[in-house]
């Protein structure tokens, strides 16, 4: 383990160094390339789970205050965004990310393409913790604490998402931190700003579920998108615990648990009969499913279209909860 950390720093010094001998005139940087590094792509799914959170607030307890909603978003997405640019630099460290590397054929990687030298990397995510620590404080003014814990609980799982020593994407428990993560902790977590009180957090928590697993799923597409190359790189995956076949299953039936869940939720009355909107997106998503298993290799933009999948769902999640507010069935 110390002699591959070894030579993941030999890695990046050698990118840093290259980085410097590329001629300023010839560096593409500027806001736009900063904000493609920090993949915004993935942040509609962030908004999803803090906007439902926060309207659960105004269905359960009558308050919803746009200012803390919109502050609860921008302290998330600062830690989306310097999750994603970390997860860039520790790959990059760790041999994961490297020339070919799949993640390198759908997008600039900000290192491996010098657009921002590991150092920068490095800076842009401190920046972005700053960011979230600054809007903590403010909100544990406000809520006490539990704002505190529940911040600490996200950068934890966002840092050693690759970070070693714990690294737990490469054991195979990605999908399980980011349920947690854009499930129950983002959505419980903004419905608690927003109101004070744990009392209704119990409903929050179950409706959160379906929205968690949708996370899930975009990474477990990824996953199965890319499980030769984890193999070859010794990168261990749900995907590859399972092997292609019952990984294809597992999404599946997680596919059908949302729906489930969904129903459940409108038959047990926590859910307005308005939710049934979200099934609108399950033709959409039965053709995903069936690309996945009748295609001899897995699309190679499996994981974008899981993902706007999910966020085709949230949006018409939001819209009915919108809808209640103003139209309520019960």
């Amino acid at each position: 383990m110390r002699k591959a950390s070894l030579s993941g720093e030999v890695v990046v010094e050698a990118l840093e160094a290259s980085f410097q001998e590329v001629r300023i005139s010839e560096r593409k940087r500027g806001i736009r390339e900063l904000f493609l590094a920090f993949r915004p792509w993935s942040f509609p799914m962030t908004a999803v789970s803090v906007t439902v959170g926060s309207m659960m607030g105004l269905l359960l307890q009558g308050v919803f205050y746009p200012g803390l909603a919109f502050l609860v978003l921008v302290g998330m997405v600062a830690i989306h965004g310097a999750t994603n640019i970390l997860n860039d630099y520790f790959d990059t460290l760790y041999g994961a990310d490297r020339p070919g590397a799949p993640t390198t054929l759908y997008r600039t990687h900000p290192i491996l393409g010098k657009v921002f030298s590991p150092k920068e990397i490095i800076i842009f995510s401190l920046i972005l913790y700053s960011i979230a620590a600054l809007i903590c404080i403010y909100l544990a003014g406000l809520r006490g604490w539990p704002i505190i814990a529940m911040t600490i609980a996200g950068c934890f799982a966002s840092v050693f998402y690759t970070a070693g020593p714990v690294k737990y994407k490469y054991r195979g428990l990605g999908e399980i931190s980011v349920f947690l993560m854009w499930g129950p902790l983002m959505t419980v977590g903004s419905y608690y700003v927003q109101t004070g009180v744990w009392e209704g957090a119990a409903v929050v928590l179950c409706i959160s579920l379906p929205l968690g697993i949708w996370v899930a799923l975009v990474l477990l597409a990824n996953n199965l998108k890319d499980m030769h190359y984890d193999s070859e790189m010794k990168i261990m995956t749900v995907t590859i615990w399972l092997g292609r076949v019952r990984a294809i299953k597992l999404f599946a039936w997680l596919v059908y648990g949302v729906y489930m869940l969904i129903g459940f939720g409108i038959i047990l009355g926590y859910l307005s009969w308005w939710v049934l909107a979200v099934f609108l997106s399950l033709p959409s998503t039965l053709q995903l499913m069936s690309d996945f298993k009748n295609q001899p290799e897995i699309p190679v933009d499996a994981d974008p279209k899981t993902a706007r999948l999910s966020t085709m769902f949230g949006v018409l999640f939001i819209l009915s909860l919108i809808t209640e507010h103003f139209f309520p069935l019960s």
